[in-house]
């Protein structure tokens, strides 16, 4: 926090600014011989207001310093040393900012590495991140006996945010948690939307079962003494359920180690990684159906799907026309629409030259933009590649999404795994599978869970391009 006198100088500086631009504003009616128009009246009057407002704060504040200097007491001490040591400035010490998702990666590194003690995780956190008090303070009091399982089994007193022990510190697990999504969802799709020029998707909650109108009416001229035509509505109730993304992560107990920063990125990313790419895949990939109370259908599922007509420019300005027809047809609004695409895709797009060699597709670039002023987003994992490519017209506020906002995290270093993303060895069914024991390899397995589903209000809200291999 600046002093008084800092403020009162930065007040100072900032006054002598406007009265400068108020002067130079003038100037230039006067060296014209007019008078001065619209805009150049509306900027003098503004900073006439902005000069007496800061005038007024200068008075107050000069007030208030000879008010703390009538008031200041003289230094203690009863020798020079002492009386210099007083003088000193109180030094406050900041931890360093960190990267978003860093705090929850170190959260779990000393979990994991204390085996789950919550008194050694606390150890290596006040060892490892001294400055980190955010961390240290949740794991304290989750070795004080206050751990998050424990909260959600035991019936204890009410807890507030403000108890240093109590509520508090579920408060900082949940903020740095949170900051893990942050850090997440800009790397997803859906996270995608909301951000910038992206409109947003349609949020609603689990488990409410949302009425939702499917079709348009029409009204008609009538003349006079005719009888009026009656319209319909169609309707549906959509519900989004509970539905949750599991994957299991494994990395060596090496990496999880203190070693460097670099070692904390590697665990946060792996822990991230653990979900991108399976609700990416999921929420775009057409033949993605919907199972019943597991899991969602891909938006594109089902959709409107038309063939690219070709690779090159005019080729392109085609299809995006064929795949414009019948998104308006249907009523959707250009203003919510947006393009999915592979990254590989928008990248050569905006690697395209026109004769005069400017780039045929401004705006465009391969981490998104715009494509004909449509905003866009792109992912490794929409399908891409040489006339093999998908690319989506969506019409985001068509799209619901429930999604809690949080990531659960679970690891075991004494599991056994099939070490396939395809696993077989159901407990239903029984069947020997070869197994990798975490324990004997020295690997810890993370299991990664968020709780998402999403859900298209009806099928014209999206369109799509196949076997796509623009500028390839």
């Amino acid at each position: 926090m600046k002093t008084i006198a800092e403020q009162i100088a930065d007040l100072e500086a900032t006054r002598a600014a406007k009265s400068a631009r108020m002067q130079a504003v003038m100037q230039v009616t006067l060296d014209e011989g007019r008078s001065t128009d619209t805009a150049e009246a509306e900027e003098f009057d503004t900073l006439v207001a902005e000069v007496k407002t800061i005038d007024a704060d200068l008075a107050r504040l000069r007030t208030l310093e000879a008010i703390n200097v009538a008031r200041a007491a003289p230094v203690e001490g009863a020798t020079s040393r002492a009386g210099a040591a007083a003088r000193l400035p109180v030094v406050a010490r900041h931890a360093p900012k960190l990267e978003p998702g860093i705090e929850f990666a170190r959260y779990v590194m000393c979990r994991f590495a204390a085996g789950w003690n919550p008194e050694m995780a606390f150890r290596l956190a006040e060892r490892h991140y001294p400055d980190n008090e955010r961390l240290v303070r949740t794991l304290r009091a989750q070795a004080d006996g206050l751990d998050l399982a424990m909260i959600m089994k035991v019936a204890v007193e009410a807890g507030t945010s403000l108890h240093p022990t109590w509520a508090g510190p579920l408060v900082d697990y949940q903020n740095f948690a949170g900051d893990f999504i942050e850090f997440m969802r800009p790397q997803t799709v859906i996270g995608q939307f909301g951000v910038g020029n992206v409109p947003s998707l349609n949020q609603v909650p689990f488990n409410v079962r949302i009425g939702g109108q499917t079709s348009d009416g029409d009204a008609w001229w009538v003349g006079e003494g005719a009888p009026k035509p009656l319209t319909k509505f169609d309707f549906a109730a959509v519900e989004l359920r509970w539905s949750k993304i599991a994957t299991i992560a494994v990395l060596t107990n090496e990496t999880i180690r203190f070693s460097s920063p670099s070692a904390e990125r590697l665990v946060r990313d792996g822990l991230a990684a653990a979900v991108i790419k399976r609700m990416d895949i999921d929420f775009v990939d057409p033949a993605k159906a919907e199972v019943t109370n597991i899991s969602p259908a891909s938006i594109l599922n089902g959709a409107t799907a038309i063939p690219s007509s070709g690779s090159d420019a005019d080729a392109i300005r085609a299809d995006i026309m064929a795949l414009w027809a019948p998104f308006l047809a249907a009523g959707n609004p250009p203003r919510s629409a947006v393009y999915l695409m592979n990254s590989s895709t928008a990248l050569a797009l905006s690697m395209m030259m026109n004769p005069l060699g400017q780039a045929e597709f401004p705006g465009i670039t391969m981490n998104g933009g715009t494509f004909g002023g449509i905003p866009t987003v792109v992912s490794d994992y929409i399908p891409g590649g040489s006339a093999g490519g998908i690319v989506a017209l969506v019409n985001a506020k068509d799209i619901y999404l429930a999604d809690d906002g949080q990531v659960t995290i679970d690891a075991s270093r004494e599991a056994s795994l099939q070490m396939t993303d395809t696993p077989t060895n159901n407990s239903a069914t029984a069947n020997g599978q070869s197994l990798v024991s975490m324990f004997q390899t020295n690997s810890t397995a993370f299991l990664a869970e968020r709780f998402v589903n999403w859900k298209r209000r009806r099928p014209v809200s999206v369109t799509y391009l196949t076997g796509v291999g623009w500028g390839q």
